[in-house]
């Protein structure tokens, strides 16, 4: 199968959504805006098909990430993220990704508002790797 991302062959991923065959290698996922759940199922989905957060929440202007400071969009994406809790800690996508890895399962929460609850299994679902350590 060929990567829908880079084109070569050899992709193993396929999205889960009904009727799409869109194939994609795991390193190709990021680059590709997909997303590659990280708990039972282990479903995929490519950039078309791929989970969008259902909090109600917008930025205000000049909202920066909570980890690394710097701006982020005006709206949910790809890219943005919210917390689930507290509508109000704002993150880029790479930046909580990073904090999930060098954090760990124990000790892995809200920048912001601290929850566990509803922010762990939000972040799961968009497919930030949360590792056991």
């Amino acid at each position: 199968q060929h990567c829908f991302v880079c084109g070569k062959s050899g992709a193993t991923i396929l999205c889960c959504k009904m009727g799409c065959d869109r194939h994609f290698h795991f390193p190709c996922a990021k680059e590709g805006g997909c997303i590659t759940q990280f708990l039972p199922p282990y479903s995929s989905f490519c950039s078309q098909h791929r989970l969008e957060q259902t909090v109600e929440a917008a930025p205000e202007e000049n909202t920066t990430c909570l980890i690394c400071l710097d701006l982020v969009e005006d709206r949910k994406c790809y890219g943005t993220m919210v917390c689930p809790a507290c509508k109000h800690a704002w993150f880029h996508r790479g930046c909580i990704q990073a904090q999930a890895l060098q954090a760990g399962y124990s000790c892995f929460q809200c920048p912001l508002c601290r929850d566990r609850d509803l922010f762990i299994p939000e972040m799961l679902l968009m497919g930030i790797r949360i590792p056991f350590r």
